[in-house]
């Protein structure tokens, strides 16, 4: 870039003010402009790069496209203005933190809000006899209970009232980019065009959510050509306007997942101080008699006799900081449709009370969430020390809850099984946890 610099006016300025101050005026503009191109081009440069990274993204896409029947026009028309949409969750930006999704950033308490719960019970109870017909022929063809089906309805998209209008094909495009999960992502938006290519949507109506989840119950595109379910007969998987459709796909989603029929999710229970939530996870399942014989007894009325042979297994999603149940398998199969524990409980509880069961009877208390860095550096620590920790993404499930519980129980901690600022300050106070921290660094200064 040339140098910028202002010259002295010539004697024939100084004759002529006017002129003198037009030329400064002229100068000072092309000093300012130049500075501006000096400090926005740096600014540009990782745009730029970004753009023609979405670009190769696209061009590397299209061959994957092509094999699976994409024809280019519907190629290019999808993605005609398409740019990423870097303010969804879910996606991994440079200096910042991943916008983590409601199922993993609220407390119980939040999540599993009582008013809430209420309101949805209530409609789910005068939708039972609305839709009685389609209900009963799920429940004879597929094989899953219609108060949990209901409640799949209910949590997805409170019975067709919540609506998102994310361009699923930028939704997906996005996160199969910028995203976590970026294989996941990918496979989706391959069958997102594909649905495009076979007419199923088009362009101007194929919306849906942030993660690109479609309809009354909120299919992937994939699970659209997996378990889609034509109830009413009328050749079309209409997952949008037919409910008949819609929830017989969310119950074949279920069954193909393992569903148990007529077998319920979980029971909410009163522990003994013998059972301590150390225990949680489908790791410790046992019959669900075993845990009667240790003590744990249901807060309402008793066990059915038919699920006592059960496999059934602890469960505290606030620790010792709200209620405690016996979770058997369609937890786990709930917990499928959407890998959180919160979401598994909230389809779960909402199923027993549109069915005319309770509120859970033990309250949860407030808590606070602690965020996703804090509950990484946690498992970090605790997979340092010997741990068996199952993954490292920042998420409070049942492995890092009872883990959190025996190391507190090792470190003679108050155990509540619950991340807390004081369990990652007592980590980073390990020596073991800052010797295993430093080994790394210390490794690359030797090779170095």
């Amino acid at each position: 870039m040339p140098r910028l610099t202002l010259k002295a006016d010539t004697p024939r300025d100084d004759a002529d003010p006017a002129r003198a101050r037009r030329r400064w005026r002229t100068r000072l503009a092309t000093l300012v402009t130049g500075i501006a191109c000096l400090l926005i081009a740096p600014c540009h440069a990782p745009q730029a790069q970004a753009e023609e990274g979405y670009r190769r993204f696209l061009a590397e896409l299209w061959p994957e496209a092509e094999r699976l029947g994409i024809s280019r026009p519907t190629f290019d028309r999808a993605f005609e203005g398409v740019e990423p949409d870097r303010a969804l969750p879910d996606l991994v930006l440079p200096g910042q933190e991943v916008k983590g999704q409601p199922e993993f950033t609220r407390t119980p308490a939040q999540y599993l809000d009582g008013g809430y719960l209420g309101r949805l019970s209530e409609q789910g109870r005068a939708l039972l006899k609305q839709h009685a017909a389609h209900l009963a022929k799920i429940e004879q063809e597929i094989g899953v209970q219609r108060q949990f089906v209901l409640a799949i309805w209910g949590r997805e998209t409170a019975f067709g009232s919540h609506r998102s209008n994310y361009y699923v094909i930028r939704a997906l495009a996005t996160q199969a980019y910028l995203g976590r999960r970026k294989d996941m992502f990918r496979t989706e938006l391959l069958y997102a065009l594909k649905m495009l290519e076979d007419g199923v949507r088009t362009r101007d109506n194929m919306t849906g959510s942030w993660a690109g989840a479609m309809g009354l119950t909120q299919f992937m595109p994939s699970e659209y050509y997996t378990v889609a379910y034509d109830l009413d007969g009328d050749g079309r998987k209409d997952i949008w306007t037919s409910t008949g459709d819609a929830l017989a796909s969310a119950a074949n989603q279920l069954r193909a997942k393992g569903w148990v029929s007529g077998q319920s999710w979980g029971y909410e229970v009163r522990l003994p101080q013998s059972i301590a939530c150390v225990l949680e996870g489908p790791d410790g399942r046992r019959p669900l008699k075993d845990w009667v014989k240790l003590g744990a007894t249901r807060v309402t009325g008793d066990f059915p006799a038919e699920a006592l042979e059960a496999p059934a297994f602890l469960l505290m999603p606030a620790g010792t900081y709200g209620p405690a149940f016996l979770a058997l398998e369609n937890f786990l199969v709930i917990k499928a449709y959407n890998m959180s524990d919160l979401y598994a409980l909230f389809v779960g509880n909402l199923g027993d009370r549109i069915a005319g069961g309770q509120a859970f009877a033990t309250p949860w208390a407030d808590i606070k969430q602690l965020p996703a860095a804090g509950i990484e550096e946690i498992q970090t620590g605790l997979k340092s020390l010997g741990y068996e920790v199952a993954k490292i993404d920042g998420k409070a499930g049942m492995n890092t809850r009872a883990l959190i519980g025996a190391y507190q129980k090792a470190m003679n901690l108050k155990v509540d099984c619950w991340p807390t600022e004081a369990v990652v300050k007592h980590l980073r106070a390990n020596p073991l946890v800052r010797a295993a921290a430093s080994a790394p660094a210390a490794a690359k200064a030797s090779r170095n």
